[in-house]
């Protein structure tokens, strides 16, 4: 293709120098009275100019061909994590390993291009020797260089680590993206140290109020066969649990279930310690502290209602199944002694009733802002029901009863209600529904709907709603006590009755967030390495989310550290980023201005010690030399350095690449041919006006 391209150049250069010959040909061949010098040298320059104006016509483009040379790219990684400055081998002189890296890098950068990085939890440019990153991760080295070095000669990495890398996984996986040979520096011991540590707590991030949880922790020991040793779990700076150890091999691991009770609520931390054992290597791994939140999920609830009824024995029987709800059934003269704000849900079963009203009662009720469950049956007082509450107003009168079947709602979404077991309620008995109609004032969420005989009616049956600033649940018919008989009856294990009333005590009983003024941080922990982002959020009286005057915030440590900040403001809200913030226990509190009013937030978070480097001192060489025998490379010793370069320098594959640049030009912007062009034009003209040919 490139000759046949070569062959069209030369075809057109010669049709355009032939076009420039015929056109001085025929305007100089009549001119024998010139002088043959003038008239050969007309001829010529004639001939120029029509050749170099033709080939602007058939070359409008030039290519060019240019060629780069690059360098190969020798990439240092320091892994500048604790442990590699913390366990030094016998006879390892750090002062003489800096100036010999040092004097690496000079010496490739003589040849070669060199980019030097140090790598922890970061990944920055230039050596560190000072190794106080919190953790190691050589995954994340080798993934920057993945994207940094994309499409580039890199000759080789040099990567000098101990080869205990805690975070981000194994870089074996990533290594091959490179292309390039791996040499290791060994750094570390690997020879065991005395050594006592926790190496992992296992434990749930969540628990009950007054329920017993287990921490798993797993202890292990190095070289101190026959020692003895504590674990003590401390909580609040009290000790809670103290257990001896005995240390019965070099190379010991054991696991130790610790039992502990849940007797706070809030975000709750537990530190473990071991008692340190005589000249051990490091006692920073001794201690490990974790955080539990700890949440009182127990609600207690009241079945009001004027006298006994086998329902009242259903509705007990299903939300006692849950050890979280605490229930108490009062009936008749016992709800005078009743305070309605010491529960959480108050299902009032028939009640007000035709016999007794409930006056005194009813009205602590209405003061109170409980959320209610309204059932409504042949002993129901509906004048009085209808007084109590403005949301749902029923015309008719409990002196006749209906049957009415159940019928799910197929676009109820307030909890989960499968086709299964929608059919399931569908197949229970009738209720005994007073007869009337069922006025709804707002919005109701029905989960069942009324189905009288064979007609399905959109009359509801079981329904919620939120007004009156509190939710409100209401069943229209008595009798459900034949939904689980008929249910055990049939040997039902789906438990279809003891759900939907779990669910609906459960979603009636669950408060709303309504405050108007709200800050949460992203997670209740953070490591000491993690950055702190606090968000924030402002509502106006119509609870719509505001973000126009400012949000302050002051954090303060156990030690009584302020640090004072002022939010950022987002779309429609607030957030913050408090920056990395030394480990410990830490309160704040957000204030800002609206409408006049001060609003206030508080909250807590922990920033937790990081002991990932301490946990493991035995460095992993033979990760090292996997990485190394992976890529081509080879394993060296601190004191070998030397050979490095000399490995590199003979390696073919780390050489010079030429990359031949193609370009494309348009003829006219080359201002030499225009000016050339107009000189010979000039010249001619000149020279004929000057011999009388114009």
């Amino acid at each position: 293709m490139n000759d046949s391209f070569s062959l069209y150049i030369l075809l057109a250069l010669l049709g355009c120098l032939l076009a420039g010959i015929l056109f001085a040909w025929l305007l100089y061949r009549k001119t024998e009275h010139l002088d043959k010098r003038l008239r050969y040298g007309l001829f010529v320059i004639r001939t120029v100019a029509v050749t170099v104006i033709t080939a602007l016509l058939f070359f409008p483009l030039v290519r060019s061909v240019s060629y780069n040379l690059e360098k190969p790219v020798i990439v240092i990684g320091q892994d500048n994590s604790l442990s590699v400055g913390a366990i030094e081998p016998n006879g390892f002189n750090k002062q003489q390993y800096e100036k010999d890296m040092q004097a690496l890098a000079d010496k490739l950068s003589e040849k070669y291009e060199v980019k030097v990085y140090n790598f922890s939890d970061s990944v920055k440019s230039g050596y560190d020797f000072k190794n106080k990153g919190q953790v190691s991760n050589a995954s994340k080295f080798i993934n920057q260089l993945n994207d940094e070095l994309l499409n580039r000669n890199v000759g080789s990495v040099i990567l000098a680590s101990d080869g205990i890398f805690n975070r981000g996984g194994s870089p074996l996986y990533d290594l091959n993206k490179l292309k390039a040979p791996v040499y290791t520096i060994a750094l570390g011991d690997t020879i065991p140290k005395k050594d006592l540590m926790i190496s992992n707590v296992n434990h749930n991030s969540l628990v009950y109020l007054d329920n017993e949880f287990t921490l798993e922790v797993q202890v292990q020991a190095f070289e101190s066969k026959g020692e003895m040793s504590r674990v003590l779990v401390m909580e609040g700076g009290k000790k809670i649990y103290d257990e001896q150890i005995q240390i019965n091999s070099n190379a010991f691991v054991k696991n130790i279930p610790i039992k502990l009770k849940a007797s706070r609520l809030g975000l709750q931390k537990y530190t473990i310690q071991l008692s340190p054992l005589k000249n051990e290597i490091s006692e920073r791994n001794n201690a490990q502290s974790i955080f539990i939140e700890v949440i009182d999920a127990r609600q207690k609830i009241l079945i009001a209602s004027a006298g006994p009824h086998p329902d009242i024995a259903a509705l007990k029987q299903a939300i006692s199944i849950n050890k979280h709800y605490d229930l108490k059934i009062a009936l008749g003269d016992d709800l005078s002694v009743i305070n309605p704000k010491d529960y959480s849900l108050i299902i009032l079963y028939q009640f007000p009733a035709l016999q007794n009203d409930g006056g005194t009662f009813i009205n602590k009720v209405q003061q109170s802002n409980v959320p209610l469950w309204y059932i409504l049956g042949a002993q129901s007082n509906l004048y009085a029901f209808n007084k109590m509450q403005s949301a749902v107003n029923f015309n008719g009168s409990n002196n006749t009863l209906q049957e009415a079947f159940a019928v799910a709602n197929t676009g109820f979404t307030a909890f989960e209600m499968s086709a299964t077991f929608d059919k399931q309620i569908e197949g229970f008995d009738p209720l005994q529904a007073p007869f009337g109609e069922v006025r709804i004032n707002g919005t109701a969420l029905v989960a069942l709907k009324q189905r009288i005989g064979k007609i399905k009616t959109e009359s509801p049956q079981l329904f919620f709603m939120n007004a009156e600033g509190k939710k409100a649940g209401y069943l229209i018919g008595e009798g459900i006590w034949r939904w689980r008989l008929g249910e055990a009856q049939n040997d039902q294990k789906s438990n279809a009755f003891n759900t939907l009333i779990s669910n609906a005590v459960q979603y009636v009983s669950a408060k709303d967030d309504r405050r108007k003024f709200k800050v949460y941080t992203a997670k209740n922990t953070f490591d000491e390495n993690e950055n702190v982002p606090i968000n924030a959020g402002l509502y106006n009286d119509s609870y719509v989310s505001v973000n126009t005057p400012d949000v302050s915030i002051q954090i303060k440590n156990e030690e009584g550290k302020v640090y004072n900040f002022l939010f950022s403001r987002t779309e429609t809200a607030y957030q913050l980023d408090a920056g990395m913030l030394p480990a410990g226990n830490y309160t704040y509190t957000a204030t800002t201005n609206l409408g006049g009013k001060k609003h206030t937030a508080q909250g807590v978070f922990y920033v937790n010690t990081l002991v990932a480097e301490y946990q493991l001192t035995i460095a992993n060489h033979q990760l090292l030399n996997t990485m190394a025998m992976q890529t081509g490379g080879k394993m060296y010793m601190p004191q070998n350095l030397s050979q490095i370069l000399k490995d590199i320098e003979a390696n073919e594959q780390v050489k010079t690449l030429s990359y031949e640049d193609r370009k494309y030009e348009e003829l006219i912007n080359f201002k030499w041919v225009f000016a050339l062009i107009v000189m010979l034009l000039t010249l001619e003209w000149f020279l004929r006006k000057r011999n009388g040919e114009i």
